[in-house]
């Protein structure tokens, strides 16, 4: 008999700027403070590449076009949230337009944006002031040790 696992497949953009920045979202949820890379959960039905987009014009109101694949999680982890396995898959991508995205320079500094009772808000990190701790996720935290290497 084949048995189900719950996994989780998540899908996140890399976005850096042309002044070296690379662009943060910084959420509460479930009562959980954290920072991430705009993306999420892939929807049943839908491709990698299309769920980024979506989450990227859903997050932030723009399109991406993607660059390259960077990073895919190579170690179990579970989800934050839930019991699921987490699966992260990440991706270089520029921007199509402008980016006109209120943007922060505080973390968590939320005002009244929310995107489906999410509060988010978005900033700019320096890659050469980039840290791992910049991330709250263990998967977001090794594409950021990847990205360092570059």
């Amino acid at each position: 008999m084949l048995k189900k696992y719950p996994f989780n497949v998540r899908v996140y953009g890399l976005l850096i700027s042309q002044n070296n920045q690379l662009l943060i979202s910084d959420e509460l949820e479930h009562g959980m403070y954290f920072s991430k890379f705009p993306g999420g959960g892939l929807e049943y039905g839908e491709g990698l590449i299309d769920g980024l987009k979506r989450e990227f014009l859903e997050e932030c109101f723009f399109e991406i076009e993607i660059v390259r694949h960077f990073y895919t999680t190579d170690f179990y982890l579970k989800s934050a949230f839930d019991d699921t396995q987490i699966i992260s898959i990440y991706y270089l991508v520029k921007n199509l337009l402008l980016i006109n995205l209120p943007v922060k320079t505080v973390p968590f500094d939320f005002g009244e944006r929310t995107v489906d009772g999410i509060f988010q808000s978005f900033r700019w990190i320096d890659l050469d002031k980039l840290k791992i701790e910049d991330v709250t996720f263990p998967a977001d935290q090794k594409a950021v040790e990847l990205l360092l290497k570059l």
